[in-house]
């Protein structure tokens, strides 16, 4: 069987288009990106337990991504986990003073993010500024521990 050019040529087009295409679906389930950020302002959130949360997390409002966890670090004030996140320009000052951040969980053991619910005070929040109102991550191990060692009591 002879092999013409044309037709490794085409073999090999198609191979790169199949690597391109695994890469971009790679970057995209990661979370990472090639496009230039737009503008962005950050928040602050102590929590009591951060769980599994890492730095470029989703951060969440009524389900639709609205930044990323940008770092997190003990604060040794208070002994929390204080979460930085960089969130979409459009945000700034209108995000109510009182809203709120919870870490979930995407599924049963899937990834943990930041949901923020809005609340409804006047004062908005800028850069810079810190939510007040946290819930701290649900840990399934000490769910589980708590549940045995209650068993274990009866």
């Amino acid at each position: 069987m002879k092999r013409s050019k044309t037709m490794e040529l085409g073999v090999g087009l198609f191979m790169l288009a199949g690597i391109l295409g695994l890469v971009f679906l790679g970057l995209r389930v990661s979370g990472l990106s090639l496009s230039v950020p737009s503008e962005t302002f950050r928040l602050e959130a102590n929590f009591a337990n951060i769980g599994g949360l890492k730095p470029r997390a989703r951060v969440t409002m009524a389900g639709v991504t609205v930044g990323r966890v940008e770092s997190i670090e003990l604060d040794t004030d208070w002994y929390d986990a204080r979460v930085v996140m960089e969130l979409d320009g459009e945000l700034e000052g209108q995000l109510p003073e009182d809203s709120t951040a919870a870490i979930l969980t995407a599924g049963l053991l899937g990834e943990q993010y930041i949901g923020l619910s809005v609340g409804g005070a006047p004062e908005t929040l800028g850069d810079g500024d810190t939510l007040r109102d946290t819930q701290s991550a649900l840990v399934l191990e000490e769910l589980i521990q708590q549940f045995v060692t209650s068993m274990v009591k009866e």
